[in-house]
C-alpha cells in the first residue's frame, strides 16, 4: 500500500488509513488500538531506516499515508536536506494532540462506551452546537 496513491477513494475512506497504533499507556486511557495520526502528534518510527526516532508529525500526506516527523531528514546529492516521509503504518503514537475540539469529543465519547448510533447522533449535535456559536459571534 506504500506505493499505492490514495487518489481514487473517497476522502472520509482515505482519512481511515492513515490511523497508527496507540502505545500502551495511551491504548489503557483511552480503551483504542489505533488513531488517526494528525499534525502535532508525537510519534516513534518502529520500522524501516530511522527506527527508534521519535517527533512530532510536522505535516500529513492523505494521499499517499505519509507523514513529515522533525528531526528525520536526508541529505540530497547536491547538498540541500529534504524531509524523509514515513508511512503511518510504521509509526507508534506516543501522545495525542489534544487541541483539536472534535478530537476530543470523540475521544471522550469512545471512552464513555458509548454505541456508534449514539456517537453519530451526539457528534452532529457537536457540529450544530458549534454552528450556533459561530452564528451568534458575528
Amino acid at each position: 500500500m506504500s506505493n499505492l496513491k490514495l487518489i481514487h477513494i473517497p476522502k472520509h475512506i482515505r482519512d481511515l488509513s492513515i490511523s497508527s497504533n496507540l502505545e500502551d499507556n495511551l491504548r489503557r486511557q483511552y480503551g483504542l488500538r489505533s488513531c488517526r495520526v494528525i499534525k502535532g502528534d508525537t510519534v516513534r518510527v518502529m520500522r524501516g531506516e530511522y527506527s527508534g526516532i521519535e517527533g512530532k508529525v510536522e505535516s500529513v500526506n492523505t494521499q499517499s499515508a505519509t507523514l513529515a516527523i522533525e528531526g528525520i531528514q536526508r541529505e540530497k546529492i547536491r547538498g540541500g536536506k529534504v524531509k524523509v516521509k514515513i508511512h503511518s503504518s510504521n509509526v507508534t503514537i506516543l501522545s495525542l494532540n489534544l487541541e483539536d475540539k472534535y478530537r476530543q469529543n470523540m475521544l471522550q465519547l469512545k471512552t464513555s462506551g458509548q454505541s456508534d448510533k449514539k456517537l453519530s447522533k451526539r457528534m452532529r449535535s457537536v457540529r450544530k452546537e458549534k454552528g450556533k456559536i459561530k452564528e451568534k459571534d458575528q
